[in-house]
This record gives structure tokens, C-alpha cells and sequence, in this order.
């Protein structure tokens, strides 16, 4: 028998490739009818030799970036940029190590879009972060192509985001009224391209697995906060209808995350069901007393629907129209 470790050690060795490595899983999966019993995996640290090697690239970058900045603040984070590609050449594209994928990636992007800052600074704020933006966009799709790392698609559909609203609120002093609207409709495109990574691996034994759990965690809170924001939780809404409000919505993200198997929704909206049903009970008791049956209340309930959530996603998916099972991943045994 092999596992999934003996399978990333023989990359890592160059034995196979991952490419190889993703096929083969791809094919038992589909030879067996049956898929991993939790299917919301992802490998964030391997080993503290991750971590390790984290700490030993942060001290390197952010020395050579204090050291060139004495001659050009420009050059800075040009050499900066050059260094975390060199890195990453190693330690992502060689060693596959994850967790080092992710700060190599943002600092060579983040790199990337100051020097770009300080080289067209004689322009004005907004043209230089356009350009910035823009060659940033460029340079981390150049890194994808590169070293796939699976954070790299949320990354730059953050950005983009980010861009996108910052430069409506610069520019139209009416968008600040549509700012929940708009972060909204950011967020559901987001959930639409994970959903569109999650439909081409929904046995989730390749890569594009991985993009889609980066995705989905970038789309919750930009679905979730407007809608808890817009129902007035923050100005101290306390309610017996506005909290039965929030439990509703909170059941229905529990559905959403049951049939895209991913819990993003829920953890995204706990924050806000704890404080509607703790502001609730703190009307009707003391203070200790609403926190402590609050995190009774949902803390059995989330370990319970754990415990079942396989039985509980293979019911509710059952009863979709076929169409839609189709795009969903796939019930294990199945």
C-alpha cells in the first residue's frame, strides 16, 4: 500500500512527476467508485521543516530589502522580487513544500507591484496603481504557469477585487452606498469560480481540488458579511426575530456547505451567529451565563453535524436535481 506521503516523497525526489502523481489518484478514485471519506483536505505544512524554511526566507528577504534600500528603494524590491522566484524555484517547484509556496508567491507579487509603484511614481497615485496592478496581474499569472500554487488563483482574484472597489470608491462618491452590494456581487464571482475549479476535480485528488478551497475561503466572507451587515448585527440589533433571522440564514449556509462539501460558510458566519444569540440571552440573563449556553448551544451542534456530515450531505445532495449533482462533488461510495 501506498500513501499519500510515499506519493509527494517520490515527487519531491523526482521519481514522478505531480502531474503523474494526480492522474494516478484521478484514475483509483474512479476505479474504485468511492472518494476519500473527508474530501476537504489540503496540505498546508508538511513538517516544522516548512516552518523552518518560512523563517529562514523572511529573514533573507526582508534583509536584502533593508540592505538594497540604502542605495534604491526601487531596486529594493526588484532584488527582493528576483529572490523569492530564486526561492521558490527550490523549495516550491523542486521540494513542493507548501506552506513556503504561500509566502514565497505573495512576496514575490507583493514585490512586484512596489517596485512598480516606485518606478512610476512620477505619475499620478492613480496611474501608477493601475500600471502596478496591472503588471502584478501579469507577473503572478507568469508565476502559476510556473509553479502552480494553488493559493495563486485566489491571490489574484483578491487583488482584483480589491482593486476593483477601491477605484469605484476613488471615483464615484455614490458606490459607497452600494459598497455591501458590491462586495456581495464580488463575492458570489468568486464562489462561481471555485464552484468552476471544484466541477473539473470532484473526486478532489488533483491540484485544481486545492485552488478551489482558496477560492471558497476568499468568497465567504465577501458573500457573508454583507448579509449579516445589511440585517444591522453590528449596531446592536437584539431582537428574539432578528436572532431566529440569523439562525435561518446560518441553517441555510450549513446547506450550501453540505452540498459544495467545503466549510468556509460556516465558519465564516459562526462569528456572527455567536453574537446574535449571546446579545439575545444577555437580555435574558447574565453575561457568563448567555456566553457559556451560546457556546454549548453551537458547539454541540457543530460537532454532532461533524460527526454525520457524510450521512448528512449523501440526504441532502440526493434530493438535488441531477443537473446540479453534476457540477457537486461526489458522495463517497458512489
Amino acid at each position: 500500500m501506498y500513501t499519500n506521503k510515499d506519493l509527494n516523497d517520490a515527487v519531491t525526489q523526482g521519481t514522478f512527476t505531480q502531474e503523474a502523481v494526480d492522474k494516478f489518484k484521478s484514475d483509483v478514485a474512479a476505479r474504485k467508485e468511492s472518494a476519500q471519506e473527508d474530501n476537504e483536505n489540503f496540505r498546508l505544512v508538511g513538517g516544522f521543516n516548512d516552518i523552518f524554511v518560512v523563517i529562514a526566507c523572511v529573514l533573507l528577504l526582508s534583509s536584502s530589502l533593508w540592505v538594497v534600500d540604502l542605495q534604491s528603494k526601487a531596486l529594493s524590491y526588484v532584488v527582493f522580487s528576483v529572490i523569492a522566484w530564486g526561492l521558490a524555484e527550490f523549495f516550491v517547484r523542486k521540494r513542493k513544500m507548501a506552506l513556503p509556496a504561500i509566502v514565497l508567491l505573495l512576496s514575490f507579487v507583493s514585490g512586484v507591484y512596489f517596485a512598480s509603484m516606485h518606478f512610476f511614481s512620477y505619475l499620478s497615485f492613480n496611474q501608477a496603481s493601475m500600471i502596478s496592478a496591472g503588471l502584478a496581474g501579469a507577473f503572478t499569472y507568469a508565476h502559476w504557469l510556473r509553479f502552480r500554487v494553488p493559493i495563486t488563483i485566489a491571490a489574484a482574484t483578491g487583488g482584483f477585487i480589491i482593486y476593483v472597489v477601491v477605484k469605484l470608491l476613488l471615483n464615484y462618491q455614490v458606490a459607497q452606498d452600494f459598497i455591501l452590494a458590491l462586495l456581495f456581487t464580488c463575492g458570489f464571482v468568486a464562489f462561481a469560480l471555485a464552484m468552476f475549479w471544484d466541477a473539473r476535480d470532484r473526486r478532489r485528488v488533483t491540484h485544481k481540488s486545492d485552488v478551489a478551497f482558496w477560492l471558497h475561503l476568499l468568497s465567504a466572507p465577501l458573500i457573508i458579511h454583507p448579509v449579516f451587515t445589511g440585517l444591522g448585527i453590528s449596531q446592536g440589533n437584539e431582537s428574539l426575530t432578528s436572532m431566529l433571522i440569523i439562525v435561518s440564514l446560518y441553517v441555510l449556509m450549513t446547506l450550501i456547505s453540505l452540498i459544495v462539501d467545503r466549510r468556509a460558510f460556516m465558519v465564516s458566519s459562526l462569528v456572527y451567529v455567536i453574537y446574535a444569540i449571546f446579545d439575545v440571552l444577555k437580555v435574558y440573563g447574565d453575561v457568563s451565563y448567555g456566553l457559556a449556553l451560546t457556546g454549548f448551544i453551537i458547539g454541540a451542534a457543530l460537532l454532532l453535524l461533524s460527526a454525520l456530515w457524510q450521512k448528512a450531505r449523501a440526504g441532502v445532495v440526493a434530493r438535488l436535481p441531477e443537473q446540479v449533482r453534476n457540477y457537486v462533488p461526489v458522495i463517497p461510495n458512489s
